[in-house]
């Protein structure tokens, strides 16, 4: 940070610079300042002939920002500039994917692997952006790449959990079971992860958040009421996300990060007023990410979970909708998801178990703790199972009236950017539903360590 604010002072006219500031204050936590900085470089290309790896670059500090339209312009002027170049054609089709533009995403996947037949990234992107048959698939061209590639660990990672998401689609199991467990044990072993630690926060949270605890602590704002969408990843939180994003009265900020980052900010202050002003912060941070002020909005940041108490005591009408699924089809879809950075629990069936069981735990605490109007808990399998009365559940819940667009969620133009972004432009279906079972087996470890707290009952149902 203090490089790139350097750099803006001694070179305020270069664009560069401006694009440097604006991603080191993003991931500093900063969005308002952030965006004022995309917005300033935006200016100076405007103002310049621009450099394609500098319209690459605000595309992606753009989409970062949640504006994904903004980061599309930017990224097609790259690709225009430099057609050759696969990164600007895999951004590009990473913005494609986010927008719903998935034939598109795809062609621009193509392109890139073209250029670059060992581009692992766009290998992994592509083979999310639709269902593969035995007929259509590009199996035989990863497995070349594998046998053929001197690969860095991490794009070994990449292709095996391409591969095994394009052998499921075919329904070969055993050999999707065997590139998820390749690829989650070349990661694990090149992470470092304390899930003792990880686990331990939870029950502290458990222990001294209680009622007693929330009932002295500031409030920051009683009028306004943002909804939160909470969960472990690959449960169906996108799917609430989608419902009740597309009410006419609200609009999703997507997955901010924000409340975390302005929590932590206001926890090392001095003083008390350092959380007071911790609600203003983050709703300033929301419309900087594109949502009008006036607006009802949802954020659906996952790990907001270990924040309930706080975002209670901070947005007293807030309405929190924690999403939950069958514990082993949750377990499978983490085990085979990449998060890339997060979820670091994930990728070793114990440590997932673990941390399903604390997740469990936490989630029990926060329904007997929380007021009944704040908090609601939804199963993933019931909006499979009723769509119409499960919606009409999530809609009253966040005082909204209802409307019947809500069932056509799949038709929202509305840009997303979680791992389920390619799902969500489809109807609700059942096929996710049990589909564990096909490696009952392979996860029978995953099974007996939930057995230890989870009923029987339910882990066979």
């Amino acid at each position: 940070m203090v490089c790139a604010n350097r750099a803006v002072r001694l070179r305020p006219q270069d664009p560069t610079n401006h694009i440097l500031h604006a991603k080191c204050l993003f991931f500093s936590g900063a969005i308002v300042e952030a965006r004022a900085a995309a917005e300033t470089a935006a200016s100076r290309l405007a103002a310049s002939k621009p450099r394609p790896a500098d319209l690459d670059a605000l595309a992606a500090v753009f989409g970062l920002l949640g504006q994904h339209a903004r980061a599309e312009t930017f990224a097609q002027k790259a690709v225009a500039a430099e057609p050759n170049i696969p990164q600007y054609l895999f951004n590009l089709a990473a913005t494609d994917r986010m927008l719903g533009a998935l034939g598109v995403a795809e062609a621009h996947c193509d392109a890139a692997i073209a250029l670059q037949p060992s581009y692992c990234l766009a290998h992994y992107l592509r083979a999310d952006l639709r269902t593969q048959t035995r007929e259509r698939n590009h199996i035989p061209d990863m497995q070349d790449v594998i046998r053929n590639g001197s690969l860095a660990p991490s794009d070994k990672v990449l292709m095996h959990f391409a591969l095994a998401k394009e052998y499921e689609d075919v329904e070969e199991h055993a050999h999707a079971f065997d590139h998820v467990a390749t690829g989650c044990a070349l990661h694990r072993n090149s992470v470092q992860y304390d899930p003792h630690g990880e686990n331990a926060e939870i029950d502290h949270i458990i222990r001294t958040q209680t009622r007693d605890w929330l009932a002295p602590l500031p409030t920051a704002s009683s009028a306004t009421a943002p909804i939160f969408v909470i969960g472990l990843p690959r449960t169906g939180t996108t799917l609430v996300e989608r419902i009740i994003g597309s009410h006419s009265f609200v609009m999703s900020a997507g997955e901010t990060g924000t409340f975390g980052n302005e929590l932590r900010r206001a926890l090392q202050g001095a003083d008390a007023k350092q959380f007071a002003v911790l609600g203003r912060r983050y709703l300033d941070s929301i419309a900087a990410f594109g949502v009008p002020r006036e607006r009802r909005f949802i954020d659906k940041t996952l790990k907001n979970y270990l924040f309930c108490g706080f975002i209670h005591a901070v947005f007293p009408r807030a309405k929190i909708i924690l999403v939950r699924r069958h514990p082993l089809d949750a377990g499978w879809a983490m085990y085979k998801a990449h998060f890339r950075g997060q979820f670091s629990f994930s990728y070793d069936l114990t440590e997932l178990a673990d941390y399903l069981l604390a997740f469990r735990r936490l989630a029990a605490h926060w329904k007997a703790t929380l007021p009944a109007h704040a908090f609601m808990e939804i199963a993933y399998e019931d909006i499979v199972r009723d769509q119409v009365n499960a919606s009409r559940r999530l809609i009253e819940f966040v005082d909204l009236p209802w409307q019947e667009g809500v069932l056509r969620f799949h038709e929202s133009k509305a840009p997303s950017a979680t791992a389920s972004a390619v799902q969500i432009r489809r109807p609700v279906y059942a096929t996710s539903v049990g589909k564990w079972r096909h490696y009952a087996e392979a996860l029978e470890p995953l099974r007996v360590r939930l057995a230890t707290q989870v009923p029987l009952s339910e882990l066979a149902s």
